[in-house]
């Protein structure tokens, strides 16, 4: 059964479906069966994804990683999402951004926040 907020990434053509409507056991692109994306948690290597969350005037700022995540064309930070009991805020970034993003919510109101990288799939804090 799929859930709310869960993440899902054809393998053939590399679509990424958010879950918003609680469903069917599986979804399928490309005749074939989407893999559901596990949040990671802990970096292991150079490349940093693992979001920080500082509280800013008004809000979060989230940086991808504690040393700033590349953002080349070939390997960057799709997009950064806030989640909380009912809102999801995302700010979508492309190669050449920052890999920050703020966001006009208490911090005490955060549930989680993640992201997701090109290569290295979904991330969180």
């Amino acid at each position: 059964m799929t859930n709310l907020r869960d993440l899902y990434k054809c393998q053939v053509c590399g679509h990424v479906v958010e879950i918003v409507h609680k469903g069917q056991p599986t979804l399928v692109c490309c005749d074939e069966k989407m893999n559901k994306l596990e949040e990671q948690t802990e970096d292991a290597t150079i490349e940093k994804h693992v979001p920080v969350v500082e509280e800013i005037d008004g809000g979060i700022e989230v940086t991808v990683g504690s040393t700033e995540h590349p953002m080349t064309e070939k390997h960057y930070i799709q997009f950064i999402e806030v989640l909380t009991s009912d809102k999801v805020l995302r700010a979508e970034l492309k190669p050449g951004d920052k890999p920050t993003a703020s966001f006009n919510v208490n911090k005490n109101k955060v549930e989680k926040v993640r992201e997701y990288c090109n290569l290295h799939n979904l991330w969180r804090v």
